[in-house]
């Protein structure tokens, strides 16, 4: 049986984000993420949290139409349907103006650039290409049609 996440109510949670930030309808997918007030760039956003799941758990849930999975390290998990702090609505961009940075057993979200109040905040999900392709529906300049990032190993024949 295929996991399927549903968040019955997104919600931004403000103990784990370090400025104002509000959910919206998204011209990405579904919902986003938007600033409420400017971002400095090189700064903590929001703290990516959720239930803490095995390899083989993921694979479980990872089979669902929608997922909000963050792979941790080598066996743990974060998935964002369970407890997320609403980064798991933060869209995908293959030129996002945050960059995910795993410390000290966190996920944290930064800032790239200066973020302007109304943007959408996005985030480069860097899919690996061992699995299924993602199209990609960023609508930037520099969208590579995909979310799997390629790695140069060879096609399958």
């Amino acid at each position: 049986m295929a996991a399927h996440a549903f968040i019955a109510e997104p919600r931004i949670d403000p103990r784990l984000a370090c400025f104002r930030l509000k959910l919206a309808r998204s011209g990405i997918h579904g919902w986003g993420v938007y600033a409420a007030e400017r971002i400095p760039a090189r700064h903590k956003v929001i703290e990516y949290t959720g239930e803490r799941i095995s390899r083989r758990e993921t694979r479980r849930r990872g089979l669902g139409p929608r997922t909000y999975l963050f792979t941790l390290d080598n066996y743990w998990t974060l998935d964002g349907a369970v407890g997320g702090s609403g980064a798991e609505l933060i869209n995908h961009s293959c030129n996002p103006n945050l960059y995910s940075w795993v410390f000290k057993g966190h996920i944290l979200y930064m800032s790239k650039r200066e973020i302007r109040p109304g943007e959408e905040l996005t985030v480069d999900y860097h899919f690996s290409d061992k699995i299924d392709e993602v199209p990609c529906r960023c609508g930037s300049a520099l969208c590579r049609g995909t979310i799997n990032i390629k790695t140069g190993r060879p096609a399958k024949s």
